[in-house]
């Protein structure tokens, strides 16, 4: 009797072991294929709150099937250390290297151990994986593209100057002392992208101070919106005395000597956009922004900072 409740324990902890198997691998499955999922999503894109739930399947799941690894298959037990006699018996050395080698077999060979430990080693690596690639969005010393991106806007030469409801813009549209935010035609309108045009008084641009003296039309100049020190919008215009203001933080520009700072924590100008005009007497950009637009702290790595 005591032969068969031995046999029925070691059945009924084999099929445990088995069970516990099979969730252990299932939980590193999962993890494999959420960190590889969020390696895909971030490439293609990226959304945060999928990416957020990815991650958390990923790192849940090796959680989980370590947990049930150790509680299961190793199992908790009670070790008492004798403190004398210091030697281990025989029989016991002879039980741990038996232990051991059994052990070792199992991994080199195959068997529950070996294939748990290759689901492990492969959910890891595919979390490392994932991990890694998010680095790119650290910017322009990971990400040569990255770089690129925050030094170049969707204005090219020819592109017509459009308000932000497309309307196309001649000169004569804008009164003196006017202003008004502008975009380039048929873009996406990007953020990076929006400038502010300004009507000047007769006379008052001094041209040796802009980047691009040829880029005036009458008395119009065009400067980026985006303010140089935090990357508000710089959407206030003192006529009387030419300035735009950063609501933000208080920078002030000269329009009339190259948007140069006045006042405020800002310490660069805002980068100068050229303009002419077309055959059909619209309004168009003849290049680029003079400067990388918006805070200094993306020009670091360029040199270029004033």
């Amino acid at each position: 009797m005591a032969d068969q409740t031995t046999t029925d324990e070691r059945d009924d902890k084999a099929r445990a072991e088995d069970r516990a198997t099979r969730i252990a691998a299932l939980c590193f499955g999962v993890s494999i294929l959420a960190a590889l999922g969020l390696l895909v999503v971030y490439l293609t894109g990226g959304d945060t709150q999928l990416e957020g739930i990815l991650l958390t399947l990923a790192f849940g799941g090796v959680a989980a099937g370590l947990g049930v690894w150790v509680r299961v298959l190793i199992g908790p037990s009670v070790i008492v250390e004798p403190r004398d006699p210091m030697p281990s018996r025989a029989e016991d050395r002879a039980g741990f290297e038996q232990d051991f080698d059994s052990t070792v077999d199992e991994v080199k060979v195959g068997g529950r151990r070996r294939f748990l430990l290759q689901l492990l080693g492969g959910a890891g690596a595919s979390l490392g994986l994932a991990l890694t690639v998010p680095l790119l969005s650290l910017g322009p010393i990971f990400d040569p593209n990255a770089r690129r991106e925050l030094f170049d806007t969707s204005w090219s030469a020819g592109r017509r100057l459009v308000t932000i409801e497309g309307e196309e813009l001649r000169p004569e549209m804008l009164a003196v002392d006017e202003i008004a935010t502008v975009f380039p035609a048929d873009s996406d309108r990007a953020a990076d992208s929006q400038a502010v045009l300004v009507h000047t008084r007769p006379g008052a641009i001094d041209l040796s101070t802009l980047p691009y003296p040829d880029g005036v039309v009458d008395g119009l100049v065009v400067y980026s919106k985006i303010c140089t020190h935090a990357g508000c919008p710089v959407g206030l215009y003192r006529a009387q005395d030419a300035e735009l203001i950063c609501p933000c933080h208080q920078s002030q520009f000269l329009v009339t000597a190259g948007a140069k700072v006045l006042s405020g924590p800002t310490g660069r100008p805002l980068p100068q956009l050229p303009i002419g005009v077309d055959d059909e007497g619209f309004l168009v950009a003849t290049g680029e922004f003079s400067a990388p637009v918006g805070p200094s702290f993306w020009n670091l790595t360029q040199g270029q900072d004033s």
